[in-house]
């Protein structure tokens, strides 16, 4: 596949306190997989829970607030998440789906926010540098969306990067949609977003859940930027264990070790 991106290195410091820039941070999920009562984003890895990893991050980026989507357990992940500045809290009563998550948090971004980072609370091993270098080019190129993607080897259970002819991005299929031929494409969505904020509430008024899993995508908000044609854009990090998320036991070990191996 053609790189339809720039890789960006990030120089990993603070660009200040910016009122322009909001930060949602998706939490509200059980996560059934990791055979546990606990919500996914409690489960600790080095002995920090995984969320607070991911809202080091959000803080790093100094945006002006930072919402966190909870769900299961929300008073338990409000008590981790609460002792960080700039944290205000949004419920989702149902797991409608990532683009349900979002909407639940938008009325709690602050009139000022011009764009909105997008992240995953299950996503420990990201960078602060990586989201400063997403925010970057995103604000360079003057994008409408920008997403950032991977290449792997196995690109089993993420979502597929669509492009068009020109090598252009052009939309997102998650697996479970996916045709053969669409399974066999190695660049996925790492599920991290920088997006204008008045075009994110434009689009999400405008997705379905006409698909296998009956939920509201996220993922659909990028065909909806490339048919209006937003300028959109992909930023490509070429550490796919950066991005991992964790579904199972067997993902949070792995990421314990990789981290284990960070931290010392």
């Amino acid at each position: 596949m053609k790189r339809f991106a720039l890789f960006f290195i990030a120089t990993g410091k603070n660009i200040g306190m910016n009122k322009e820039l909001a930060v949602i941070i998706l939490a509200a999920g059980l996560g059934t997989r990791m055979k546990s009562d606990k919500a996914k984003v409690l489960h600790a890895v080095c002995g920090k829970p995984m969320i607070s990893y991911v809202l080091d991050v959000a803080l790093a980026v100094d945006a002006l607030n930072i919402v966190v989507v909870v769900g299961h357990q929300a008073d338990a992940v409000k008590a981790v998440c609460s002792t960080a500045p700039n944290v205000k809290f949004a419920y989702q009563e149902q797991q409608l789906g990532t683009g349900h998550a979002v909407m639940c948090a938008l009325p709690c971004i602050a009139e000022t926010a011009a764009h909105v980072i997008i992240l995953c609370g299950d996503v420990p091993m990201l960078r602060s540098s990586t989201i400063a270098g997403l925010l970057r080019e995103h604000t360079q190129a003057q994008r409408t969306l920008s997403l950032l993607a991977v290449e792997m080897e196995s690109p089993v259970g993420y979502g597929r990067i669509k492009t068009n002819a020109r090598g252009q991005l052009s939309g997102i299929v998650e697996e479970k949609d996916a045709t053969p031929e669409e399974k066999q494409i190695k660049m996925v969505n790492a599920g991290i977003y920088c997006v204008d904020k008045m075009f994110l509430k434009a689009a999400l008024e405008r997705i379905t859940p006409e698909n296998a899993q009956k939920e509201l995508y996220l993922t659909d908000i990028i065909e909806i930027g490339y048919r209006n044609g937003e300028k959109i854009g992909v930023v490509v990090t070429e550490d796919a264990e950066e991005v991992a998320g964790i579904n199972t036991v067997q993902d949070l070990q792995f990421v314990e070790k990789r981290m284990a191996r960070r931290l010392h």
